[in-house]
């Protein structure tokens, strides 16, 4: 037994070591990062975390392997300003084949210190969506071709809306044109990605000189990357990546946990968790569960909420829906606050997450689901409370009108009588016969009316 807890001391010590020694790399080699999927609160930890550790290291290089439809502009700012930062090169190589970099993985491309595509991929379609910008049909994606009305579809295109939009736009535009004649890549063809939504394959990406190569696999890369020059916040680096080992760096728990909680379905429910927890905590004090659970779940919802795009009055609308819905148990409103209530809820839930971006989006089928179960059980309490307020009177003082007696005396005025194995002062309008049924008709303090039971049957 006791060389059993010495081996369970051992294992207790050495596995933390073992866990953060699993994403250690060489010094002196390349590190491998992976982006699937959209751009994040949980891929921006993911990516700055991983790019120090690249860093401590010493690694040769940093390879970003990408493939995303776009994500949160903020993720991808600080993701930028990371690699501009880095003293370690970042070669982004958007890769297999058939992956793409949309929107914000454009502008992580154009930031990088190295920009390659696998064969079959593409690039583009910039445009912030939440101006819903769409690529005009009549204009080519190639700069030097003119459009059916004549007109060089390089020129800059007027983004049209209203002043705010345009706004957006032209800031887009200023950002990545800036980051093309940072690693000299082609700045026309930035701007029209944004203005215009254009988009690239990888072949026509090289040409253009929008991306600086192409390779079927890391490998490749690495090879085709040997005694390339590079220039870094550190200065002038000539990378030497031939026979070089490749680690990568998988997401660590924190990561993967921020990851979850950061869904936006899984930021809503939890909200919802806490607010319903709290609740029935402060409706039933003394379960110490619900509101310990929502207190936890309520605290991760804030947490998620801070790192997303979160509108303020959605949430305000959903605190208001469950507001009228509780409301509706305690005030005769005849459905008015419970309706009102469960528009206010499913208005809230759906302008929650204030982007178009794809992946951080409330589910519909979720936003109903929760409003039609929030509002079928608030609707049971109130069937409930209606229901039990016509049952008769089971317990207390007022459970004593109705109930039947016997007269211990017989009196006229008043005397005595049990109810429910009680003795009881009695008064009466009728004169009652000792050992008599008797029916309670009121009550004043300790004495009850009373009335014979024969004559209550017969009125």
């Amino acid at each position: 037994m006791a060389r059993f807890r010495i081996v369970m001391y051992a294992l207790m010590v050495a596995w933390p070591l073992v866990l953060l020694s699993q994403d250690e790399a060489p010094a002196g080699g390349i590190v491998q990062l992976n982006i699937d999927g959209p751009i994040g609160p949980a891929t921006s930890d993911y990516f700055k975390r991983g790019l120090d550790k690249a860093a401590k290291r010493q690694a040769r290089l940093v390879v970003l392997r990408m493939d995303t439809p776009g994500g949160l502009d903020t993720s991808m700012r600080d993701i930028i300003q990371a690699i501009i930062a880095s003293p370690v090169p970042v070669a982004t190589f958007v890769a297999p084949s058939g992956a793409r970099a949309a929107s914000a993985g454009t502008y992580i491309l154009y930031a990088s210190h190295i920009a390659a595509m696998a064969p079959g991929t593409n690039l583009g379609s910039a445009t912030p969506v939440q101006i819903g910008g769409v690529p005009d049909p009549g204009k080519s994606d190639d700069p030097k071709k003119r459009d059916k009305d004549g007109k060089d579809a390089d020129k800059p295109q007027d983004p049209g809306g209203d002043a705010m939009t345009k706004k957006i736009v032209n800031d887009a535009v200023a950002y990545i044109r800036s980051l093309a004649q940072m690693r000299g890549r082609n700045a026309e063809w930035a701007e029209q990605a944004v203005r215009g939504a254009a988009s690239l394959p990888a072949e026509e990406a090289v040409k253009m000189n929008v991306v600086d190569l192409m390779a079927a696999n890391v490998e490749e890369l690495l090879v085709k990357l040997h005694g390339r020059k590079v220039e870094t916040q550190a200065g002038s680096v000539t990378l030497d990546t031939k026979n070089k080992t490749v680690t990568v760096i998988e997401p660590d728990w924190r990561s993967r946990l921020l990851s979850v909680i950061t869904d936006p379905n899984v930021a809503y429910i939890l909200m919802l968790l806490g607010v319903y927890g709290i609740f029935f905590e402060l409706w039933n004090p003394g379960y110490i569960v619900p509101g310990v659970v929502g207190a936890i779940c309520l605290l991760l919802a804030l947490f998620a909420f801070q790192v997303l795009p979160v509108s303020y009055a959605g949430v305000g609308l959903i605190l208001l829906g469950i507001a009228f819905m509780v409301a509706e148990v305690f005030m005769p409103s005849f459905g008015a606050l419970g309706i009102g209530g469960m528009i206010a809820f499913v208005v809230g839930s759906v302008i929650l997450i204030d982007t178009d971006v794809p992946g951080f989006g409330i589910s519909w089928p979720l936003i109903a689901a929760v409003a039609i179960t929030s509002a079928a059980f608030f609707m049971a309490v109130v069937a409930m409370a209606v229901k039990a307020r016509s049952r008769q009177v089971v317990s207390g003082p007022e459970e004593l009108i109705g109930s039947v007696g016997e007269a211990l005396s017989s009196f006229s005025a008043e005397g005595r009588v049990r109810v429910h194995s009680e003795d009881w002062n009695a008064r009466t309008t009728a004169p009652v016969k000792r050992g008599q049924k008797v029916r309670v008709t009121a009550r004043d303090g300790l004495v009850l009316t009373v009335e014979p039971e024969t004559q209550a049957k017969e009125s």
